[in-house]
């Protein structure tokens, strides 16, 4: 049976359809409309609701601003589910619907309770991001609107932020203890199965063979939304612990395969170069906060966001199966358009990687049509060591010029042993043209993916070479 908060009442779902998505549940079961529909694929946040975690690693509950349009009913288990219909204190509006009306932040009206719940989300973000400018822009990136604008919004974040505390965070003790209880609970019923361990998942996969695993369901649920298609039975895989884990030393990392990307882009940020920038631009922040590093690589997307980054990095994937665990290098990992090398029932458990040295020169680039939440035309990442003015060592990986993210094999060799400078630049490019043969499709020509391809090898030499100005147009704040 799930079980969740909605608000402070506890819902018990039992039989509840596998594919039913917080959206369908919240206007067609439980008729609590004010959540709106719009695009039914994670881009415009219409629907945002926000819900609420305990923290696998911390005793703090976290605020996540979610798309309910392609989360699942079932991933709500043992977690509390915030609407807009929830927000007001009895008579008073909650701070973040106030400041919207003071304001003048809602025209139409059709975006505003999406905007309000990424707006509630932020209010409970961590003190240090709550008052930044940045921080509030990328809060409000994945909401669309078109009546107003995004100043008036904004103006309301910022004067939102000035009541430092709601009914939420008064209750927050109680809401642990209720979500700890519901947490112990058994899930599993007919079409919703919630393993607590690897071999519990292993057990249900032979048991029912037939049944998707889903962990964010950001891509999965697509096929609801946008096919049509009917998934009878899931196996959700983020209660198991090990998945969740997360191991630092002094310059290794280990990420568990179900921790988010939201998660990922703050282990990274202060540690990868350029991969901060690339991951603001990885879905909104309600698609990062459902999506997983595991999804994202298990995927195999040729035009996925992290397998460049991890190429560029030479991590090496976890994978585990009721045979047993085994270690392989990413770069090993992707066999063909959608295929990769895991075999029966094994799934990725962890992703490792190397902290880039401090005298290397390591950059992210993703070009795509618009700035936020979209798909890349291409994405590259780039991992250099330069030893007496020589190209020492080089892995540079592609997303979007082939049927797999891939190293550019034969670009690397041209660059190995050579002076860094523009002949070599020359060389590089050339190589490419060779090695790579880019489809033409709706996002992007085949010439110009292979002209902005050569464009982005020229970039990353003169930023690296020459004293210039931020040429990173994600790190632009407006007001």
């Amino acid at each position: 049976m799930i079980q969740f908060l909605y608000g402070e009442q506890t819902i018990s779902l039992s039989d509840a359809a596998a594919d039913t998505t917080v959206l369908e549940w919240l206007r067609l079961h439980a008729r609590q409309t004010g959540t709106k529909e719009g695009c039914a694929s994670g881009d415009c946040g219409a629907c945002t609701v926000v819900v609420v975690s305990l923290n696998a690693r911390r005793p703090v509950l976290e605020y996540n601003a979610v798309n309910s349009c392609i989360a699942f009913v079932g991933s709500l288990h043992g977690k509390q589910l915030i609407s807009v219909e929830q927000l007001a204190d009895g008579e008073s509006l909650h701070p973040v619907q106030q400041a919207m009306v003071d304001q003048h932040g809602s025209q139409c009206g059709f975006c505003t309770p999406g905007f309000v719940m990424s707006m509630f989300a932020h209010y409970h973000a961590e003190e240090n991001k709550r008052s930044d400018p940045q921080q509030i822009e990328h809060a409000l990136a994945g909401n669309l609107c078109r009546c107003t604008g995004y100043k008036p919004i904004k103006q309301a974040m910022r004067a939102a932020l000035k009541s430092e505390t709601d009914q939420y965070n008064k209750a927050n003790d109680v809401t642990v203890a209720k979500l700890k209880a519901l947490q112990l609970n058994d899930a599993n019923d007919r079409f919703y199965l919630i393993p607590k361990s690897l071999s519990d998942l292993f057990a249900m996969q032979v048991k029912h063979p037939e049944a998707r695993l889903v962990a964010g369901a950001t891509d999965l649920a697509l096929e609801v939304t946008q096919q049509l298609k009917s998934i009878e039975k899931l196996i959700h895989l983020k209660s198991i612990p090990k998945l969740a884990e997360i191991k630092q030393d002094d310059d290794t990392i280990a990420i568990g395969a179900a921790v988010s990307v939201e998660e990922c882009l703050s282990l990274m940020a202060p540690i990868v170069p350029g991969a901060e920038q690339m991951l603001l631009r990885f879905g909104s922040s309600q698609v990062r906060n459902q999506a997983t590093i595991g999804g994202n690589i298990g995927n195999a997307s040729p035009i996925g966001d992290l397998p460049p980054l991890l190429l560029a990095l030479d991590a090496t994937l976890e994978l585990q199966g009721p045979a047993g665990m085994r270690s392989m290098p990413i770069n090993e990992f992707y066999i063909d358009y959608k295929q990769t090398a895991l075999q029966a029932h094994e799934i990725i458990t962890a992703v490792k990687f190397f902290e880039p040295p401090a005298d290397n020169h390591f950059a992210v680039y993703k070009i795509s049509k618009r700035m936020d939440d979209d798909i890349s035309a291409v994405c590259m990442a780039i991992s250099m060591q330069i030893t007496a003015g020589k190209v020492a060592n080089i892995r540079l990986a592609l997303g979007g010029m082939a049927a797999i993210p891939k190293r550019a094999a034969k670009a690397e060799q041209a660059a190995i042993g050579k002076p860094w400078n523009e002949q070599t630049v020359s060389d590089i490019q050339a190589a490419l043209s060779e090695e790579f043969s880019p489809l033409n499709d709706a996002r992007a020509s085949a010439e110009y993916r292979a002209t902005v391809t050569k464009n982005l090898i020229m970039r990353f030499f003169i930023e690296g070479s020459t004293p210039i100005e931020q040429t990173q147009v994600a790190l632009h704040v407006s007001e």
